[in-house]
């Protein structure tokens, strides 16, 4: 074994006990019924749009819908108003 495929196998690795972590501490059943779906079908290539859920959508929706009508804020205006605060 190479050095880089070493070093690619042990992030592989660190990466894969993240998840786990991650996975342990999940409490969202949607995620976790999302994660069954992944797992019982690999193979499946599905848009991501039609894995998410009716709510997702419409908070997606309501988000460009805002944008179009001019509803957003600066980023920059954002962050300048929670400097303050933090």
């Amino acid at each position: 074994m190479t050095k880089l495929n070493f070093m690619n196998s042990i992030k592989i690795q660190t990466e894969k006990l993240n998840i786990i972590e991650w996975l342990v501490k999940l409490q969202d059943q949607t995620m976790i019924e999302k994660i069954k779906f992944l797992i019982k079908n690999p193979k499946i290539s599905t848009d991501w749009w039609d894995t998410i859920s009716e709510a997702e959508k419409m908070s997606i929706d309501q988000g460009l819908a805002d944008i179009e009508n001019g509803k957003v804020t600066a980023h920059s205006k954002v962050r300048k108003n929670y400097e303050k605060r933090i």
